[in-house]
């Protein structure tokens, strides 16, 4: 795709990034290998139709996943108490 230009580093880069982007992703709603990038930030699954916001890359990000945790852990603290 790119030759010899641009450096190794920044084609192998670019590769994990198509790679992880051009990859389909597990619906978190139906359960189903079905979620494919529309564009850049939205996700939607081919097989229940639901949009999804993500990352520009991947599904979930790793500060989206230590959000969804910490509101889960609150979520939880508030109804125990």
């Amino acid at each position: 795709k790119y030759g010899t230009r641009y450096g190794a580093s920044l084609r192998k880069h670019l590769r994990k990034l198509e790679v992880t982007q051009h990859s389909k992703y597990t619906c978190p709603f139906c359960g189903k290998d079905t979620v494919k990038r529309r564009v850049t930030g939205i996700w939607a699954c081919g097989a229940c139709r639901k949009s999804i916001a993500g990352g520009a890359y991947v599904l979930a990000t790793p500060n989206g996943n230590a959000v969804r945790s910490n509101i889960a852990r609150l979520r939880k603290a508030r109804n125990e108490a």
